[in-house]
Formats: C-alpha cells, structure tokens, sequence
C-alpha cells in the first residue's frame, strides 16, 4: 500500500485489522473515515497478518504496518514484538476491529489513553470505550460487518461515511493481469464471468465441483462470454477439476499461475461478473463495484452484507442453517447442496442482460442498473 508522507503528526491512531481478507475489504469504509476525520497529519498505522497488506496495497489510508503472526517462529511477529513498536511508537488512540481478548490486551499494553472496540470476550476492563454488541432479544443481532466496523469510527469522533467498499490495484498488477487476458484469449470477448468456490474458512460454504463446472458450461453458451475460475493455493486442485470438467475452450481457470493476491485483484476488476460462494474474493468484486451473485450456506447472510448495489444473494430455507459451522456438523451440506445450477444460471442470465452493449465493453460496473437482490 502507499506510504504517506506528513510533515507534523498530530494524532497517533493505531488500528488493530480483522484475519480474514473479506472482512478486511468490509472494513475499508471505516479506514476511509478515519483518514478523512484525522486528516494527512494523523499518523495511523495498521496492526495486521502480512497477507493483509497485499488486500490494501495500493490505498493510502494507512501510514505503516505492524505485522503479526501468532503462528510463525519469527520473533519479530510475536505479539510481544508488536507490543514493544506500539510503545515505542506511543498511539494515542487504538482501534480495534477485531474482537478477540488478545487484541484488548494488546491495546491497553501499548499504552494508548484511548482504546476503543467492542466489549466482548470478557476484554471489556481493557477499554476506555467499550461498545456494546447490538443484540435483539438476548441473541446476537445479524448486522453487516460494513456497519459493525464503522460505528468504531463513530465512536472516536468521526462522522457519518459511506458503505461504499473501496480497493485499489497497483500499476505492475494491472500489466500482469493485461498479460494474463492475452495469454488465456480474454481480451476476444466482452464479457468475462468470473467463478470463485471454496473458502478458506471451511468446506461447509462450498459448492459442488461438477455444479461448478455445469453452470460454467451453460453460462459460456451465451453470446461473446468466457469464464474464469479463480482460485488461491488451497483450491487449485478444485479450479483445474472445474475447468476440465466443462471441457469448453471458453472456461480457463487459474489453477497453474502461482498468482499474487494483487494480481486477483487486478483480474477481478476487470470482470464483468462474479459468481461465489461466501469467500474473500465477493467483497474484493464488490469493492470494485463488479456485479456479483453469491451463494450463502451456513451463515445468515446479513453478517456478510456487502451493501453491494449489484449483488444478488442466494439462500436456502435449509432447517438446519444459519449454523455458522466451518464443516457441516450432520455431512449433508444441504444449505449450499439445494443451490441448484438452474437457479444459479438464472441469476447470471438476468446479470448479463442488464448489461447495455456499452457496458459489456469492459465499462466500469457502476454505469449498470444500481439495486441488491436477496433472494430465499
């Protein structure tokens, strides 16, 4: 990401950033607001995994980075060591978007006056604002994380900012990605539809691979379409299985490139349409305003609401879900196995007929109709 550059600091905000990459991009409203409150003066330094600057490369909300890893031998990324730079780096104030007992600790050791987060996890005594968790009756209240984050930004002053989710691509992944539509015959159609399946999260919110494949094969029987499967280290051998399984020269997939999360990036971006399971690279579309239909499984989609004009979401009434599990606690995975392909392909069928002629030129998506569908 870019480094900026201030002349006098007058604020010290520390922010303590989410895991996981799509919880990463819903939290980028809450960056923006903060850089735009405190201004080019502030100092804000992000407190993260190392993967997750490859999320934000190429914004500039924040100044620096703390890289931890609780899993790694490197010392340097022990908490202890992210303990020692906060102060020494003395923050006035930490944000934290995470919830975990840890990262209170952590805040209220560096020894910021002002540590706001949620008060959860029995971390509330470390805050000197706790928020409460919205609730309704006692349980738990489904809010989009773009929300949940955002009201930490309210709560140390700043004002009210658009959901609007916002990445950015780097000019040397954009002439990879240019390459990469060359060398896979992109760039002779008009309209890419890009698949992504899996989750780093667990098996439960995947969907079927010969599915995948099935509806690749029927969405590149509409007129000047290709298809794309992408895929991250883990999901390779799912990506290839795609891609053989459609056996149409018109569905490539990504699963032999040993590709850079900023080269995804840049790949996405320039799609016309995503179709997903409940995975990082649906916020990255969203971020960058490509219309997108994802399919929802275990967990009710209002946690995971992009606040994406342009997605339609796609649940099941399976007796079982929201269960929130990572693996289908009874093996049938019916919540993601009663997404069927004609439902799907009707989805991706009407996205693709919203499009004017112009649009299908690689026009940016916001040109298209703006709405968000939920559907049961």
């Amino acid at each position: 990401m870019s480094v900026r550059q201030s002349a006098v600091t007058s604020t010290k905000i520390g922010i303590v950033l989410p895991n996981w990459i799509g919880d990463v991009v819903m939290a980028t409203p809450t960056l923006r607001a903060l850089r735009h409150h405190f201004g080019s003066n502030a100092e804000i330094v992000g407190v993260m995994r190392p993967y997750v600057a490859s999320v934000l490369e190429g914004t500039d909300w924040l100044d620096r980075c703390i890289f931890f890893d609780r899993k790694s031998d490197n010392g340097q990324l022990s908490t202890l060591s992210v303990v020692r730079q906060l102060r020494r780096w003395r923050p006035d104030t930490m944000v934290l978007l995470t919830n975990s007992l840890r990262a209170g600790a952590v805040a209220w050791m560096s020894g910021a006056r002002e540590r706001v987060g949620y008060a959860r996890n029995g971390r509330g005594p470390l805050l000197s604002k706790g928020l409460k968790v919205p609730r309704d009756g006692g349980k738990l209240k489904p809010i989009s994380l773009v929300d949940y984050f955002l009201e930490l930004s309210y709560a140390v002053g700043c004002p009210r900012e658009s959901p609007d989710l916002e990445l950015a691509t780097t000019l040397s992944d954009e002439s990879i990605a240019d390459q990469i539509w060359k060398d896979l015959m992109l760039d002779h159609v008009s309209r890419v539809v890009i698949l992504s399946t899996g989750s780093a999260i667990g098996s439960a919110r995947d969907w079927p691979i010969e599915r995948m494949a099935e509806l690749a094969r029927r969405i590149v029987t509409e007129r000047d379409v290709a298809v794309l499967v992408i895929c991250g280290p883990k999901e390779r051998e799912a990506a290839a299985a795609i891609e053989s399984l459609a056996n149409h020269s018109r569905v490539t997939s990504m699963a032999e490139q040993d590709l850079s999360l900023g080269v995804t990036k840049a790949c996405i971006r320039r799609s016309q349409l995503m179709v997903s399971t409940d995975s990082g690279p649906r916020h990255i579309a969203s971020a960058f305003d490509v219309p997108v239909i994802t399919l929802f499984g275990p967990i009710d989609y209002r946690w995971n609401d992009t606040r994406h004009p342009l997605a339609i979401n796609l649940q099941n009434h399976a007796e079982c879900r929201p269960c929130g599990k990572s693996i289908c606690p009874f093996t049938h995975h019916r919540c993601m196995a009663e997404h069927t392909v004609d439902r799907v392909y009707a989805a991706v069928h009407e996205q693709l007929q919203r499009m004017t002629p112009v649009e299908q030129e690689h026009e940016p998506a916001s040109r298209l109709q703006k709405r968000r569908i939920e559907r049961t």
